[in-house]
């Protein structure tokens, strides 16, 4: 079965910097890109970060660009998150998944696990 465990989410106050971990299981991990997604109360999920399956590319949201920093050790099954710089916008539930689960959760199976969740405030 699919999982997706993240971790790591707590409360940072504005300026401060956070890890956040993602252990996957369930499916080749090591073949497939993985992303960052988080989603505010009210507000759409967003994609934040992406890795394709080697590590050699990324790509992030504008509003996190230069201040995040995606990663990945396929030994571990893992994927991270390093944010740094962090502002009360950044608050917000954080997941972990393939794009590949994305886009057979918005038609059917649901593969999103619980997130974490990183408040920024003083």
């Amino acid at each position: 079965q699919v999982q997706l465990v993240e971790s790591g989410g707590e409360l940072v106050q504005p300026g401060g910097s956070l890890r956040l971990s993602c252990a996957a299981s369930g499916f080749a991990f090591s073949n497939v890109a993985m992303s960052w997604y988080r989603q505010s109360p009210g507000k759409e999920r967003e994609l934040v970060a992406a890795i394709s399956s080697t590590g050699m590319n990324t790509n992030y949201a504008d509003s996190v660009k230069g201040r995040f920093t995606i990663s990945r050790d396929n030994a571990k099954n893992s994927v991270y998150l390093q944010m740094n710089s962090l502002k009360p916008e950044d608050t917000a539930v954080y997941y972990c998944n393939a794009p590949t689960l994305v886009a057979i959760s918005a038609r059917s199976r649901d593969y999103w696990g619980k997130g974490t969740l990183v408040t920024v405030s003083s």
